[in-house]
């Protein structure tokens, strides 16, 4: 079986899908880093706030001063450049990785699950020989050009779509979703767009929304895969990534997921659309290293846990967001909700409010109500920012949520001291609260 899968991953076939991805994604890497610049996103984000809510354990990572982020960007933004024309290729790749990993870790107040996806293809694309084709790199002679790849090279991303679409369509599998309440929330904003704005209001509307977005997620790989129905699988794909860049605004994410089609359709048809080049006879048969066979096989394995540690964890992982990021966990909830600090001097026993907006951002403080794991956060920060003083503080949090429209819950125990309690990474924490239902 094993001998199977490496001859099959290992033939090599035309690179064409690879190379005109690599197009694809440079361009639109340049657009999203460049447009960060743009929209205002890079100042809101990096340059607004006192600090930025990182990745737990690396509260050190923080933005640059002053403009510092904006050039960063342009850093960023124009190595996707020459990521699109394969001009020094392995350093522009390793440089955008790089970069916006260290953008993902930096912030979360923004969590999209398009900024996790990218880091994953930004990683593929470090790795994989795309700039052997159509490049500059191989036009001047800086590598040795090739009109062939490995099959899993092209494999890796219809493998990781399937993942993320599997688990899109699976966890939409939930009574809120099937009665259409997030949707229904978020095309309450939406009444003024231009032609749709009425019909988004409409509940028979965002019923067929809900469930034909479960059909899609769940069957749209299975259409590209299959020839007889490619083509609608194509059509389908455009519709729906459009409709939801129009509706809801979320960057780069439906484009790249419409460039990802180019894996799904014959190597030659690619060629001679895009590139008007001869095909060659392929494939040319060899097998896939055994070393490489495993570490895909383990980051696979790895990619198909991760999503489901929720149900391992206590609580609906919506309300508590505990394993709710790296989850493909899209769309699923609409929160809104309070929330309020207080601090006590551990000697005086003085009790006094803390002022939010001295320490965090307007859209830091809107995220912050409904995420646990940001609420800790800022209580070890208030906490050292005393220390500094002479001072030993606790820290405790009045937080109340609305999940999907149901009535507000308090999310965290208030009698937790959360400037002296840890922080739990692969288990629930009690000061958490849960809830068998919201009603």
């Amino acid at each position: 079986m094993l001998s199977r899968i490496r001859a099959f991953f290992g033939t090599e076939i035309d690179n064409s899908p690879l190379v005109l991805f690599r197009m694809i994604f440079g361009f639109l890497a340049a657009a999203e880093s460049f447009g960060a610049i743009f929209t205002g996103w890079v100042h809101k984000a990096f340059i607004v706030p006192q600090f930025t809510f990182t990745v737990i354990g690396f509260e050190w990572l923080q933005p640059l001063e002053g403009d510092g982020m904006i050039y960063y960007f342009i850093i960023m933004g124009t190595s996707a450049i020459f990521i699109m024309l394969g001009l020094f290729y392995r350093a522009s790749a390793f440089t955008f990785f790089s970069m916006w990993t260290l953008v993902y870790m930096m912030q979360k107040t923004h969590y999209n699950n398009h900024y996790y996806l990218l880091v994953l293809l930004s990683a593929a694309m470090l790795l994989l020989p795309a700039h052997k084709s159509k490049s500059l790199d191989a036009k001047l002679g800086f590598t040795v050009g090739k009109e062939t790849c490995v099959r899993i090279c092209h494999w890796f991303f219809i493998i990781q779509i399937i993942i993320v679409y599997t688990y899109a369509s699976f966890h939409k599998i939930h009574l809120d979703w099937l009665e259409a309440r997030p949707l229904g929330i978020w095309f309450n904003y939406k009444s003024s767009y231009w032609l749709i704005g009425p019909l988004l209001q409409e509940k028979w509307f965002q019923y067929a929304i809900a469930w034909g977005g479960i059909v899609y997620d769940g069957t749209i790989v299975f259409l590209l895969l299959h020839p007889k129905t490619r083509k609608l699988g194509f059509a389908l794909s455009i519709f729906f990534n459009l409709f939801n860049s129009f509706v809801f605004q979320i960057g780069i994410f439906p484009y790249l997921m419409i460039g990802l089609t180019v894996f799904f359709f014959p190597p030659e048809t690619i060629r001679q659309t895009f590139f008007r080049g001869k095909a060659k006879v392929y494939p040319i048969r060899k097998k896939l290293s055994l070393a490489w066979t495993y570490v895909l096989i383990g980051y696979f394995i790895f990619q198909v846990l991760l999503p489901v540690r929720h149900h391992l964890i206590k609580g609906d992982v919506s309300f508590t967001e505990e394993g709710h990021r790296l989850s493909w966990r899209m769309m699923l909830r609409a929160k809104s909700g309070t929330i309020n600090m207080y601090l006590v001097d551990k000697q005086s026993g003085e009790r006094e409010q803390v002022v939010l907006r001295d320490h965090v951002s307007p859209h830091q403080r809107a995220a912050l109500a409904g995420q646990p794991d940001m609420i800790w956060q800022l209580a070890q920060r208030i906490k050292n920012e005393k220390a500094k003083e002479g001072r030993e503080v606790s820290v405790y949090a009045d937080a109340k949520i609305s999940l999907n429209g149901y009535k507000r819950k308090a999310l965290i125990d208030k009698e937790v001291d959360l400037a002296n309690v840890p922080w739990e990474s692969f288990r629930h924490s009690n000061w958490i609260l849960t809830y068998d239902s919201y009603d």
